[in-house]
């Protein structure tokens, strides 16, 4: 590994620092600390702020609007968001179908596609698993019938984050039927306005129910798609989902990780009626101190990665690795800001703030995402291939067995 930090390095540090201070409104800032919620709104605002900095599309080249971060500016720039608690960037568009699109779209679909999702202006959701098809994506059965000079589609998509506020949706759908299924599939492009499209909402346990609902059941019918949004050939979709999801899982954890331990020792450091505080007990000390050792390993192998990214390779099967390890990390991470919460942790009794609601939450502010936050991160090991879909990738093709 050969990461070494510059003046450079550190002057492009405190110019992060000191426009996220500029960028970053204090409200926003005690909303995202105190609850789990953000709108649509807020993340428009933040990632456009990002697009007018330049730093918006942070994995695109040059030639598209990407800044091409050095490998240790990107560890800065990652370093001070985390720190500073900033909105994640909401992937589906920036981070997973623009660099589809980069890789395997005719220039028209460049031209047409890629500056919207840029400036953020153009949303995008994902619609890959079906009921009967999610960590066998390959069994998926959602249709797309050739009709002219378009497709038309029929099926439904689960788990859909967000389709609700979706412009587009990038999806996988079969076009024919072959013996090995992976070679029937195509990667579509779909207007979310389109007539039979119906967006369902799943309400799921950490949602309260009068308030914020994340998820979607999305059902086709009779959609009309033009052949000009398939991305690269038909039936050679799964190239691109295989693709894409190297994006997907080939997060950086760690910065997020050590973000989420400090606000934990926060927490366990305030002191109740008694003068007591959950840091001084020593089974906690030692969960804490465990968590804290592989957080600083999971850093490492992230610069490790990092580093050899510099000679263009792409993440490759060590993005199955980041996956698992950040995945448990941050499930670890909840289970103990749960624990240190107490009673004022229950879910249900101390539903978070909500827009739009007159309720105040128990205890300290920040109690109140305890539970929804622990309960929303179950699905973490699950999406984007299961932690032991994963496991047998890395079985395959780091071990060869």
């Amino acid at each position: 590994m050969d990461l070494e930090f510059t003046k450079e390095d550190f002057e492009f540090q405190k110019e992060v620092r000191q426009w996220i201070e500029k960028n970053y409104p204090q409200e926003m800032r005690d909303r995202k600390a105190n609850s789990t919620v953000l709108s649509k709104e807020d993340h428009v605002y933040w990632q456009h702020a990002l697009y007018e900095k330049g730093w918006a599309g942070l994995n695109w080249p040059a030639e598209y609007g990407g800044p091409e971060f050095t490998p240790t500016q990107q560890y800065l720039y990652d370093l001070e968001m985390a720190s500073a608690g900033t909105p994640g960037v909401i992937p589906f568009g920036l981070s997973m179908v623009a660099p589809v699109i980069m890789k395997f779209g005719t220039d028209e679909q460049k031209e047409k596609y890629l500056p919207g999702i840029l400036s953020s202006d153009v949303w995008w959701c994902q619609g890959y698993s079906e009921p009967g098809a999610g960590s066998d994506l390959a069994s998926l059965r959602t249709k797309a019938v050739r009709d002219g000079d378009h497709y038309i589609v029929n099926g439904t998509k689960t788990w859909n984050t967000l389709g609700q506020y979706a412009d587009w949706i990038f999806s996988l759908v079969r076009t024919s039927n072959e013996d090995i299924r992976q070679l029937g599939i195509s990667f579509l492009l779909i207007d979310m306005n389109s007539p039979g499209i119906d967006v369902v909402p799943i309400k799921t346990i950490d949602n309260p129910p009068d308030g914020y609902q994340e998820i979607n059941m999305i059902h086709f019918t009779d959609v009309l798609v033009p052949v000009e949004n398939l991305v690269g050939e038909e039936g050679k979709g799964w190239t691109c989902a295989k693709y894409l999801l190297e994006f997907e899982r080939g997060n950086a954890y760690s910065h997020g990780l050590k973000a989420g331990l400090e606000n934990l020792k926060r927490i366990a450091s305030v002191e109740n009626d008694n003068g007591d505080n959950l840091i001084s007990n020593p089974d906690f000390q030692r969960k804490l101190t465990e968590t804290e050792i592989a957080i600083s390993a999971m850093e490492f192998t992230e610069l490790r990665i990092l580093s050899s990214l510099t000679t263009g390779k792409n993440v490759g099967p060590e993005s199955s690795l980041l996956k698992c390890r950040g995945t448990e990390l941050q499930q670890q991470l909840t289970e103990l800001v749960l624990e240190a919460m107490g009673t004022y942790g229950i879910p249900f009794d101390n539903p978070p703030p909500t827009k739009g609601l007159n309720r105040e939450p128990i205890g300290p502010d920040y109690a109140a995402a305890a539970a929804p936050v622990y309960l929303n991160t179950r699905k973490v090991s699950i999406f984007a291939g299961s932690n032991e879909i994963q496991r047998n990738i890395m079985a395959k093709m780091v071990l060869g067995l």
